[in-house]
């Protein structure tokens, strides 16, 4: 502990107790009956405008955001700034599809997009799948939060072997399970506000400051090396970067909004117009990320992963330990005390919203269509509650006895499997055309497709599809999608002319306001 940066701790302590006394007081904010689900789980759907904007842009912009993006700038160079487009493409989907599906399920009663897909298709299984689906791409992305305080509580001088290494861990997960099981999302919605202003005023200070010290933007732009200030050039047979980029940032974006946590967030909000209005507001937090991704530059620049002092944060979190390093390095010890807190903190809110749809999925989609059939109110907000813990536990466990890369890895996986659900969601929101059977079979090739892909390059987000002799580097995500989409459009008017009628409980006035 004599390495302990003791100002910047005892700051990110008491930003910490700040959210902890919010998480619990959240429960008495638009009080309701946190024994009704959809008051655990969804707030009540009573979300407002403002509320809503700090919830869902606290839910996608994580303390992974915080780290990685400027983390993969720092190690891979100008590939990171896909996250700058893809967060400007994914609104218009937001405004168009979501608005949608929040009418349905509020005059239908859904909770998750289990719920929807059963009632839009009447297939329990295909439910399940999407079901499934969502908890297991959820999991290691609960799990990446935890690293994103890892890191932070590395780069305090917390330090040691065995349970004093992981307490700093497991007293943020006790906290988290704490608050989240009396809360439910009024906790990380109360909370998101706090952690939105404190990583804002970070990036803006750091914006500033640190380009003064470095002696301005055309010396740290000078000082990166050329093969990543620019995309490397395709060859002749090709596309090279420039198809990852391309299908990185499309493929991201038709991604994002099917997580669990993402639609959570989304269906809290009191009304469809809500929703487009924060399509429009949202990109505030677009100007935010790219604010983020120049930390990896501004990290080259300063030469910290050469200081001897960070030496061992860079050997341990690797890249992810540049931003750290950084506001180290460029900030007195009571700023990198608030910038910490904002890290740690982002990790809080996605987590606790992460931990609640992952619950919400299990209670409506698993116990109560093949377990307990009839439960009463009580008994299903009960259920959800000690899921959310369970689910926060594996994360924990899983960050504890499992290498720090095979979650990152994993995590690269949730985006190939959660796009899967792409046709029944976002495309069942705009018709009921598709077989519910060939929807279920173009999910299950495009995850396996995926998953395959995906293995053979060890795991990296992209892969070397060949075709006529022409090599076209791309997101395995985008790819897999296709597929997914073309085994469901070939196998639907088969199927239907083998089967009964379709089954929808769903009417069109359901998707109008």
């Amino acid at each position: 502990m004599e390495n302990v940066n003791w100002t910047a701790l005892i700051i990110f302590l008491a930003l910490f107790g700040l959210i902890t006394w919010l998480g619990f007081a959240a429960a008495h904010w638009r009080k309701g009956d946190l024994d009704l689900l959809h008051e655990w789980g969804l707030g009540g759907r009573r979300f407002g405008t403002v509320v809503t904007w700090f919830l869902v842009g606290g839910d996608i912009y994580t303390a992974y955001t915080f780290i990685a993006v400027p983390a993969l700038a720092f190690g891979a160079g100008a590939l990171a700034f896909f996250a700058v487009p893809y967060t400007i493409v994914i609104y218009p989907f937001l405004f168009l599809v979501f608005p949608r599906l929040w009418h349905v399920c509020h005059r239908r009663g859904y909770i998750t997009a289990g719920d929807f897909v059963r009632g839009r298709f009447g297939n329990r299984w295909l439910a399940l799948a999407i079901t499934v689906t969502g908890i297991v791409a959820t999991m290691p992305y609960i799990a990446l939060q935890l690293v994103g305080i890892q890191v932070v509580v590395g780069a305090l001088g917390i330090s040691g072997s065995g349970l004093a290494a992981d307490l700093p861990l497991i007293i943020a997960f006790v906290v988290l399970a704490a608050f989240t099981y009396s809360s439910g999302l009024r906790a990380p919605a109360s909370i998101a506000i706090v952690k939105d202003v404190l990583i804002y005023v970070t990036a803006v200070a750091a914006i500033i400051v640190i380009p003064i010290e470095l002696g301005g933007f055309g010396k740290i732009f000078a000082a990166v090396p050329a093969q990543k200030v620019l995309l490397t050039v395709p060859g002749p047979r090709s596309t090279g970067a420039y198809g990852a980029y391309a299908t990185l940032a499309l493929g991201s974006a038709l991604a994002l909004f099917l997580y669990p946590h993402s639609l959570t967030a989304i269906l809290s909000a009191n009304n469809g117009h809500t929703i487009r209005r924060n399509a429009a507001m949202l990109p505030g937090y677009t100007l935010m990320l790219g604010l983020l991704a120049m930390f990896g530059f501004f990290a080259i620049a300063a030469g910290v992963a050469h200081m001897p002092e960070y030496a061992a944060g860079f050997k341990q979190f690797g890249n992810n330990f540049a931003v750290p390093a950084l506001l180290l390095h460029s900030f007195p010890s009571w700023f990198v005390g608030i910038a910490f807190a904002a890290i740690g903190i982002g990790a809080l809110v996605p987590a606790a919203i992460m931990s609640i749809a992952a619950a919400n999925l299990y209670t409506r989609n698993i116990h109560r269509e093949f377990i307990n059939k009839n439960p009463t109110d009580r008994q299903e907000s009960q259920m959800a509650k000690w899921v959310s813990l369970l689910v926060k536990l594996g994360a924990l466990i899983f960050i504890l006895f499992v290498p720090t890369q095979y979650a990152i890895q994993l995590q690269l996986l949730g985006g190939i499997w959660i796009i899967q659900t792409l046709p029944a969601v976002m495309l069942g929101v705009y018709t009921r055309w598709f077989n519910p059977w060939a929807l279920l079979a173009g999910w299950a090739v495009g995850t396996f497709a995926g998953t395959a892909m995906a293995v053979a390059v060890h795991l990296t987000p992209t892969f070397p599809l060949t075709f006529g002799g022409y090599t076209f580097p791309g997101y395995t995500a985008f790819y897999t999608l296709i597929l997914n989409l073309a085994i469901a459009v070939v196998l639907t008017p088969l199927l239907n002319a083998l089967g009964g009628p379709a089954v929808d409980e769903t009417a069109a006035a359901d998707y109008r306001a």
